[in-house]
């Protein structure tokens, strides 16, 4: 007897071929996963990269800012109110500053989380220039590269905006920080109507610098305009009634009246020994300033001392006392005991 063969139908050769395409896959599809995973953990941000990102976010965004209030579009309304019953402004500036500033950061670096003080749904294609500033390159190592989960980009499009309504211009600024595991790492701050750009990337370098000298016998305070007469009460407890209390807005100017401006800018700022809030603040308003204070060995801090977690929810409830070239411990516990949640 002839042996008996096997002969498929077209059909059993269709199931067939599909059982064998299914066995390979299921060989190969583990393989391909794992170098797929792999290639998304190399993928890094060089910080330097982020550092000139910010930069150029926040030079773009203050060219809006100034813009829109040299054409008197402001389009002034209120979009809402502080804790303390005080109006919050919104313009056009606001909006067209964070266009720029989110859009450019989030189209260079899309793994990034960008927290903004503003929202909006409009999309600008705008894209990094791939350009490195000249003092940047000169001072900063690339290759400094870190996973971008780990990183929180605060924008703040414009800071001082109720200043910015009244036309007191030289309180306005722009800022980007980059937090790294909730330390803040990168801080920028521009000034949209003198042109200056303050930066600081810590433990690398900075266009900025301390003061040769500063005084907490008495100090001169730097604290918000908005709370002037009740933190002046707070001070001058802590350090009597020959204390100097200067009322100014926006954070980003406080800090920078605390450190060695340019000769050509000087004049724009106060100088001022220690900065003061005793109320809630947002971090994309003070996490820029506790960049360039932290990387010049200065402190931002609670009243009561503590680090400022620049990860997570934007609140601060802490307050802040920031000082550079001081004894910081020393000045924190002058402070009167003060919880910002009862006032």
């Amino acid at each position: 007897m002839a042996p008996m063969g096997i002969r498929l139908s077209p059909l059993g050769v269709a199931v067939f071929c599909l059982l064998g395409v299914g066995v390979i896959y299921h060989l190969y599809a583990g393989v391909i996963s794992n170098r797929f995973a792999a290639f998304r953990q190399r993928r890094k941000v060089d910080l330097r990269d982020l550092l000139a990102v910010s930069v150029e976010a926040a030079v773009l965004g203050g060219r809006e800012v100034k813009l829109v209030r040299e054409q008197n579009g402001l389009k002034e309304k209120s979009k809402g109110h502080t804790r303390e019953g005080a109006s919050e402004p919104l313009t056009m500036g606001d909006l067209q500053s964070h266009r720029k500033m989110f859009n450019l950061i989030k189209n260079t670096f899309p793994e990034v989380t960008v927290n903004s003080e503003e929202h909006d749904n409009m999309v600008d294609k705008v894209t990094w220039s791939r350009d490195i500033p000249a003092d940047i390159l000169e001072k900063i190592e690339g290759g400094k590269d870190v996973p971008p989960e780990a990183l929180t980009v605060w924008i703040d499009p414009l800071d001082a905006t109720k200043e910015y309504t009244e036309n007191l211009v030289k309180y306005v600024t722009t800022m980007v920080c980059v937090a790294l595991e909730g330390k803040p790492v990168i801080g920028v701050i521009h000034q949209p109507f003198t042109g200056f750009t303050a930066w600081a990337f810590v433990g690398q370098g900075s266009n900025m610098r301390p003061r040769s000298s500063y005084s907490v016998n008495p100090p001169t305070m730097i604290v918000s305009r908005s709370h002037a007469g009740e933190v002046k009460s707070f001070i001058q407890d802590a350090f009597g009634n020959s204390s100097s209390v200067i009322a100014a807005g926006g954070a980003g100017y406080k800090v920078l009246s605390l450190l060695e401006m340019p000769s050509s800018d000087a004049d724009s700022i106060d100088q001022a020994d220690v900065y003061v809030h005793i109320t809630f603040i947002k971090k994309w308003d003070i996490c820029a300033g506790a960049a360039l204070l932290n990387a010049l060995g200065g402190y931002m801090t609670t009243l009561k001392g503590e680090v400022i977690d620049y990860s997570g929810t934007p609140l601060n409830k802490g307050g802040l006392v920031a000082s550079i070239g001081v004894d910081h411990k020393a000045l924190v516990e002058k402070l009167p005991d003060w919880d910002p949640e009862k006032h």
